[in-house]
């Protein structure tokens, strides 16, 4: 019963949908008392010839009409009851996607995609069944079995009730123990098949990889164990589930015998008559459902606290970063950074280390540096993926942890080396950050990125499902319907995270031209550039860069516009002849 408790909060919020769902419950319950004792009436009357034809049509007619009235208010309970459960469904999911979303990365490298995906169905499905039919069998089971208990007790024979009630006992006994067997094979079964999820969508998420190496065999192997495994543990649930009908019906059956034979012996020596063992058998018929309920309400209450306590481990992570309160400024201000020292949490060796610069309003910054230099590691920062203990991150007078996070993000639009499309159409991935964008605007942000042409040649133009993740595009083509994304965003800082890599060099040149020239901007904003940051492999990205930092083991080893780092004659100059030289020799 402990899971009711942790759930009173939603009864709280529903108490009248519950509250009117019992009350007709209780009613329901009352009115069914009827027909068994208008039964036992009828026989009398029958047996000792007092009651006629037409006043047995009448008790009969008026059993009928009260059967409908029960069938009507049932209908009404079950829709107050179960739209409530129903609802708990949609309030914990959406509960668990913004928890999922206040999260940083890092989050997702703890709890695998499949295992959330499963605490978010299976897992939730339990506690929603724990909120219907738990709350109906509980309600049900216990007015029922009440009510029928004091009629057959006051209004019947005491002594055949605690005759018929003998084998109970032993039934609530073997009940608590398999209860207690179930909940903990209901947990190893939900986990393994948070495993099947997650290695379902691996599978299917790497599948070219797999056709590429030829692994298709091998990969059906390793997931025909996992299913195997799932199944054994779904199997070692059923085996206990199994077990509790056995136990019920051997109860019940034990109780219609012992009342059966009891009340045989009793109107035999006149201390009951057959019309009173009738009723008594047919409210021990009413018996039967509490019984049954009891039971089926042990497996739903054991299946619905294993599947809460893997929710309340996901609730009980809190977020390692928590939003500020102070409003950002309206107007364009600079971006400061000034970076002590940051290290991952499983590294000693700081990721960087004295990174200090000042982006102003409008220019554009460029970030360079070798594979593992702390370009990324920056980004994070810039972003609040990662928590900066020791340093501060400014934009105008507020700093990046007194600010609202979501209104901090939002001054960024940026664009990934590997960007993430939804399968939905072109339009619909390009305007995902403004959906009410017009065709216009969307093919103006999709011009600048270079990305227009390529749209139009598709038979459905921008109307073109990319299907999962893209998977129909190239990589070049992926990323320029990014960067149209980010550009129709308008944010006041842009970031380019190596999200030219895919592009060819002149491709390249001209969606940087675009950005120079702010194509999009209205014609009231002409005057405000926007802010841009372009970290790049791709030297040629940031020659018309007003600031360029060249990040070396987390430290800046150079700083300086293009021509002056190709004066100071280090890395940055060494690995743009480096690169021209590349160029040439590809033709380009």
């Amino acid at each position: 019963m402990q899971i009711f408790w942790q759930l009173r909060w939603y009864f709280r919020q529903q108490w009248r949908r519950y509250a009117g769902a019992i009350f007709i419950l209780i009613l329901v319950s009352l009115f069914e008392l009827l027909p068994p004792r208008a039964i036992g009436w009828i026989v009398d009357g029958v047996v000792s010839g007092e009651i006629d034809s037409g006043t047995m049509l009448l008790w009969l007619g008026g059993l009928a009409a009260l059967w409908g009235v029960v069938y009507v208010l049932r209908i009404i309970w079950r829709i107050w009851l179960f739209g409530a459960a129903a609802e708990l469904g949609s309030v914990l999911r959406n509960r668990l996607y913004k928890h999922f979303s206040s999260h940083p990365p890092i989050f997702f490298e703890r709890y695998k995609t499949g295992d959330l995906m499963a605490r978010s169905t299976n897992d939730v499905n339990a506690v929603v069944m724990t909120a219907g039919e738990g709350v109906l069998t509980a309600a049900d089971s216990l007015i029922t079995g009440l009510a029928v208990l004091f009629i057959m007790t006051t209004m019947l024979s005491w002594e055949l009730t605690i005759l018929a009630l003998l084998p109970m006992p032993l039934m609530a006994i073997a009940v608590f123990f398999l209860g207690r067997q179930l909940h903990t094979r209901f947990s190893a079964s939900q986990a393994a098949f948070s495993d099947l999820t997650d290695k379902t969508q691996e599978s299917l998420n790497g599948v070219r990889m797999v056709r590429a190496f030829g692994l298709e065999q091998r990969q059906q192997a390793d997931f025909a164990d996992v299913v195997d495994k799932v199944g054994e543990k779904n199997l070692a649930v059923e085996r206990v589930d199994a077990k509790f009908d056995p136990v019920i019906q051997i109860a019940i059956g034990m109780s219609f015998f012992l009342s059966i034979a009891g009340g045989a012996y009793m109107v035999h020596q006149g201390r009951l008559t057959l019309g009173d063992l009738t009723a008594f058998t047919l409210y021990q018929g009413l018996m039967i459902w509490p019984m049954l309920a009891m039971a089926w309400l042990f497996n739903i209450l054991e299946r619905g606290s294993a599947a809460w306590k893997r929710l309340e481990v996901i609730f009980g992570v809190m977020p390692d970063i928590v939003s500020g309160e102070q409003s950002m400024p309206q107007d364009n201000q600079p971006l400061e950074v000034a970076i002590d020292r940051f290290h991952w949490q499983a590294q000693s060796q700081p990721a960087l280390q004295d990174v200090i610069f000042t982006l102003s309003a409008g220019q554009m910054l460029g970030i360079a540096g070798p594979i593992g230099s702390g370009k990324s590691t920056l980004l994070a920062l810039l972003l609040r993926q990662q928590e900066l203990e020791q340093g501060s991150i400014r934009y105008g007078n507020v700093t990046i942890r007194q600010a609202d996070l979501e209104q901090w993000r939002s001054r960024f639009a940026v664009v990934s080396q590997s960007p993430f499309l939804f399968s939905r159409s072109i339009a619909d991935n390009i305007a995902l950050g403004r959906p009410a964008a017009t065709l216009a605007q969307v093919r103006a942000a999709a011009k600048a990125a270079c990305i227009d042409s390529d749209i139009m040649q598709f038979p459905e133009g921008y109307q073109t499902l990319v299907g999962e993740k893209g998977i129909t595009l190239s990589g070049g083509q992926k990323q320029r319907i990014a960067i149209a994304r980010a550009l129709l965003l308008e944010a006041e800082i842009l970031v380019l995270d190596d999200a030219l890599s895919a592009v060819d060099g002149k491709t390249e040149h001209q969606i940087l031209q675009n950005l120079k020239r702010s194509n999009l901007h209205d014609p009231a904003r002409q005057h405000q550039r926007q802010t841009v940051i372009v970290i790049a492999h791709r030297l040629t990205a940031l020659e018309d860069a007003d600031n360029i930092l060249v990040l070396q083991q987390g430290k800046v080893a150079e700083h300086g516009d293009h021509a002056g780092l190709l004066e100071q004659d280090k890395w940055y100059a060494e690995m743009y002849r480096y690169q021209k030289l590349e160029q040439a020799i590809e033709g380009e």
